[in-house]
């Protein structure tokens, strides 16, 4: 019997590999950083390269600390990134340019001219998405403009694009299969959401050739068995973007159900159902899973800036060494005392995508420290948080009366409190918060029958800590009017320009 899953845990900043064992519990995690390149201000890039030598790296490394054989795994779950847009020569495997990352602004006034000409609509209505430069479809379409020779290569059918799980999945199998899963598929603004294919209109509206495009499966089936990299060929099982296979790692497999991951971003996403419903609170509608027959639906508000905020406080001012000294030099203030700071490094994401805003730092006084900074960056993780959880309520027509979490900050008990005390909601973390890993392995788990059924994993969640409000909602109240006060600056400072 193949004992353990898989998961490849490709996210932004690093690749990660996690073995999992039939109780969903966590034996190695590999890891590894990769370089983040900023060409331009506002341009993020990453080297296609170095995440699948990271990604291949940390998979063998996890499979040796577990004392495993290749033929000791079962599956091969994969995790990803979404939006980031690779675009690779078919013949030699070799991509023609940087991957552009999610994070990415090159293309925000391509996109405001496609707003100024009425085409939000049209792309809501078939992709559940708004129009933004956070999204595949421009960053393919300005890859096939700017590349020598890309448009010309992508009309003979010689490229192939794919984001991050599609150029793993090339990779792992010597360049034969060339697929994505709807979750992945579902963030490309090129998807329909509605009819689960490519749209044409939308191809055609971007100036994308089809023959470029992954073939699109389910979030749960064997796609291939890789080739050459492992002393034996392993089935590739399961698919889902982060934020998807952290809503099934949280099992978040009912209506009305919410979890929050707090990575380099913040995403919050809740499970709506077989049917989509269109956002009337800027929130996007988006693909939770397909399993078997069966479409999932979700509703989900994109922070674009959360974790990375500390890496800045790290990185960019200097103020601490490493990311976990964050928690410490901000407990040394019993608030930012009026220090907002709203971290929009890469423009607004929901309720407001203003794609345009800017990092801006409000209330300083000569009394101000660097510990009231980092307070105050913290702070905005769960303000942020805080209004994509009111437009979702809004939404949904449904009180939301838990939120699970999980994600590198929600080992900070202090700001998953002040996240209670802000929603005056429970906020739940579970004994395990890989979540997003764990999704994964689920997904290729049930696809080769691992574990029988969603009602079998459903079992293995387990709480370990509930944080519940706190703080009189009068303070509440207080604290969030000056929060969009400190929104409303960044806004106005944006329109100026």
């Amino acid at each position: 019997m193949n004992e353990f899953i898989l998961a490849f845990d490709q996210g932004t900043t690093s690749s990660r590999a996690i073995v999992f064992n039939s109780n969903g519990l966590p034996v190695a995690t590999a890891q590894k950083e990769f370089t983040q390149i900023y060409p331009r201000p506002g341009w993020v890039e990453h080297n296609p390269e170095e995440i699948w030598s990271t990604q291949a790296g940390v998979a063998a490394e996890a499979i040796a600390r577990a004392g495993l054989k290749s033929s000791d795994i079962a599956a091969i779950g994969i995790t990803n990134q979404r939006e980031t847009t690779v675009v690779w020569n078919r013949s030699t495997g070799k991509p023609v340019y940087n991957a552009i990352v999610w994070q990415d602004r090159r293309t925000a006034a391509f996109c405001d001219l496609m707003k100024n000409e009425g085409m939000a609509g049209t792309i809501r209505e078939k992709t559940g998405l708004i129009i933004d430069a956070y999204f595949s479809a421009t960053k393919i379409r300005w890859i096939l403009d700017n590349v020598e020779n890309a448009r010309e290569l992508a009309e003979k059918g010689e490229l192939a694009f794919g984001t991050i799980d599609s150029w793993l999945i090339w990779n792992l199998t010597g360049g034969k299969v060339h697929v994505t899963d709807v979750t992945n598929a579902s963030r490309t603004m090129l998807f329909n959401i509605n009819t689960l294919s490519w749209d044409n209109d939308l191809l055609e509206l971007f100036n994308i050739p089809p023959g470029m495009l992954p073939d699109v499966k389910s979030s749960s089936e064997v796609y291939c068995h890789t080739e050459g990299e492992f002393t034996g060929a392993i089935p590739v099982a399961g698919i889902a973007g982060d934020q998807q296979a952290a809503l099934f790692g949280q099992m978040c497999t009912e209506p009305g159900m919410v979890k929050n991951t707090y990575g380099t971003g913040c995403f919050m996403v809740m499970n709506i159902g077989n049917k989509p419903i269109e956002s009337k609170s800027n929130l996007l509608t988006t693909i939770a899973w397909k399993v078997g027959n069966e479409t999932s639906y979700a509703l989900e508000g994109s922070i674009f800036i959360a974790g990375a905020v500390v890496q800045w406080l790290r990185d960019g001012l200097g103020i601490i060494t490493r990311s976990g000294d964050v928690e410490e030099l901000a407990g040394t203030v019993d608030s930012s005392e009026g220090v907002y700071f709203v971290p929009a490094f890469a423009g607004l994401g929901a309720p407001y995508w203003n794609q345009h805003a800017r990092g801006t730092i409000v209330g300083i006084t000569r009394g101000s420290t660097s510990a009231h900074i980092a307070r105050a960056a913290l702070d905005s993780i769960a303000y942020q948080t805080l209004e994509v959880l009111l437009a979702m309520q809004k939404d949904a027509g449904i009180n939301i009366r838990e939120l699970r979490v999980d994600g590198g900050a929600t080992i900070n008990n202090s700001l998953m409190q002040f996240q209670s005390d802000l929603l005056q909601t429970r906020v739940v973390r579970p004994k395990i918060t890989e979540t997003t890993a764990l999704g994964s392995a689920y997904l290729a788990g049930l696809a080769v029958k691992y574990w029988n059924s969603i009602d079998e994993v459903r079992k293995q969640w387990q709480v370990e800590t509930v944080f519940s409000p706190g703080m009189d909602p009068g303070m509440t109240d207080s604290l969030i009017k000056g929060w969009h006060r400190a929104v409303r600056a960044a806004e106005a400072w944006a329109s100026e320009q």
